[in-house]
């Protein structure tokens, strides 16, 4: 493996500014970084506490916070005791989807507040009514927009729904 470019350390230190942005370790969003241009794109734990200067255990804890979405895989290689990791071929669409298969949950936990609310006044229940809208908003449009994703993601290489 060669050393990453300054660049290269620039555009995973962007990334995982991104992501620490929205709530996440700035480790995990550093491998997240490094996973979307490494060469190759597995890399061991060993191999990304190298480049990214950081201890393994810390590596060990964003790996564990980054595969249940499916975002990040860990692969084992024939004949190798270690585990690789590398970002998953669907890994964007399956964390994506993970939450957005919430949205009914989360949709459902908001009316069981309105109904908490009921006696209450407008101003009271304003932010949470807001939220549940936008929530069965979501809920009725998401499945469209997820089977035009679909259809888009496996056309061949070159077409989409784009040119329609």
């Amino acid at each position: 493996m060669i050393d990453p470019s300054d660049a290269e350390l620039d555009f995973v230190d962007e990334v995982a500014a991104f992501f620490a942005r929205e709530g996440m370790p700035l480790i995990a969003g550093r491998v997240i970084g490094w996973l979307l241009i490494s060469d190759p794109p597995e890399q061991s734990a060993a191999q990304l506490a190298d480049v990214l200067r950081v201890s393994r255990s810390s590596i060990s804890s964003a790996t564990r916070l980054l595969t249940p979405s499916g975002l990040v895989e860990g692969v084992r290689r024939r004949g190798e005791r270690q585990e690789y990791f590398r970002i998953a071929v669907d890994g964007w669409s399956r964390m994506l989807a993970n939450r957005y298969a919430k949205t009914a949950a989360f949709r459902e936990l908001t009316e069981t507040g309105l109904r908490a609310l009921a006696d209450s006044t407008p101003q009271r229940r304003e932010r949470l009514h807001n939220v549940n809208e936008l929530y069965r908003f979501l809920e009725a449009e998401l499945p469209a927009l997820w089977q035009r994703w679909e259809t888009r993601a496996s056309a061949p290489a070159g077409e989409d729904d784009r040119a329609g």
